[in-house]
């Protein structure tokens, strides 16, 4: 189901806590958050739950290989800092946002697998970006 992108603040500037896609209900988040995702084609490369209005740790992202969705994931190491304007579909505008080049993240994916990879460029900077999300920071 497609749903309406949460705009405030206050609702954005909260944690998220752990998911679990075997559990139904966070089963349902990531398909809504697909949805979501998908109805948003020309304007959006990365989504977190709380964007939709659900505080679990998930977020799905575009890459050249095509759309993938983590369940908490968390960066165990980053290299390369830098400072890009960034914009999202929850603010108006373009805010400053710290970024690494390369991150290393561990999550699961919609089976609970965990799985350990490294990311680079833009991929590395939409994560980056849907993570903050997950800690409740607006950029």
């Amino acid at each position: 189901m497609v749903r309406e992108i949460v705009k405030d603040p206050i609702l954005l500037s909260m944690k998220s806590t752990p998911a679990n896609s075997k559990h139904p209900d966070d089963a349902e988040i990531s398909r809504d958050l697909l949805d979501t995702f998908h109805a948003q084609p020309d304007i959006c490369v990365g989504m977190a739950a709380n964007m939709i209005g659900c505080h679990k740790r998930i977020i799905v992202y575009t890459s050249e290989g095509g759309e993938n969705v983590m369940y908490n994931p968390r960066i165990i190491q980053c290299s390369g800092p830098y400072m890009v304007d960034e914009g999202c579909l929850c603010l108006q505008g373009t805010r400053k946002a710290k970024r690494f080049v390369k991150i290393t993240v561990v999550w699961q994916d919609l089976h609970m697998v965990e799985h350990t990879n490294s990311f680079t460029g833009l991929t590395a900077q939409i994560i980056q970006h849907e993570m903050d999300h997950l800690e409740g920071i607006l950029i």
